[in-house]
C-alpha cells in the first residue's frame, strides 16, 4: 500500500445540517449533495488540497454499505488536524468555527510541545484540532 490518502469520510446524522456547517460556516468548496438518485447514495464532497477530499455520508448509509451495525458516537477515536501558519490564524479559524455553530472544546492555548492549538466539534461531534506547529507549517 502506498502512503497516499485521497478521501476522508465523516459519518453524519443530518446531511443537510452538516453541509451547511462546512460549506456556509467554514467556507469549504463543494457542489452540494450528490447521489440522491441512489438508495444510500447521497453524499457531499469538499475539495481540500490537491488530491484530497472530505466526504460527508450519513452514518446509516455507512452502516448499510459496510454491513456493520450503526455504533454510538465516539468523538475521541479520531481528530482531524488543520495546520495553519500562525497563532493568530488559529484564533481566526476557531472564531469562524464558533460562529458556524461549532462547540469549542478547548480554546486555543500554548501546547507543551511549543505549538499553539485549540479543538472544536462539528455538529456530529467530530473533533477538529486547529494548530500552529512551527515544525509543520503549511505551504
Amino acid at each position: 500500500m502506498k502512503p497516499y490518502i485521497t478521501m476522508i469520510t465523516l459519518g453524519v446524522d443530518n446531511l443537510e445540517r452538516s453541509l451547511a456547517f462546512y460549506r456556509d460556516g467554514l467556507g469549504l468548496p463543494t457542489q452540494g449533495i450528490v447521489g440522491q438518485e441512489f438508495e444510500h447514495g447521497a453524499v457531499v464532497f469538499f475539495d481540500l488540497q490537491p488530491g484530497l477530499k472530505l466526504a460527508l455520508w450519513p452514518r446509516a448509509d455507512i452502516a448499510h454499505d459496510t454491513n456493520l451495525s450503526q455504533a454510538p458516537h465516539s468523538p475521541t477515536e479520531l481528530t482531524i488536524g488543520h495546520n495553519v501558519s500562525s497563532k493568530e490564524e488559529v484564533e481566526e479559524v476557531m472564531a469562524q468555527a464558533s460562529r458556524a455553530g461549532a462547540r469549542i472544546i478547548k480554546p486555543p492555548s500554548q501546547t507543551f510541545w511549543g505549538g499553539y492549538s485549540g479543538y472544536f466539534q462539528d455538529p456530529d461531534d467530530h473533533l477538529w484540532e486547529i494548530v500552529w506547529n512551527p515544525d509543520l507549517l503549511p505551504e
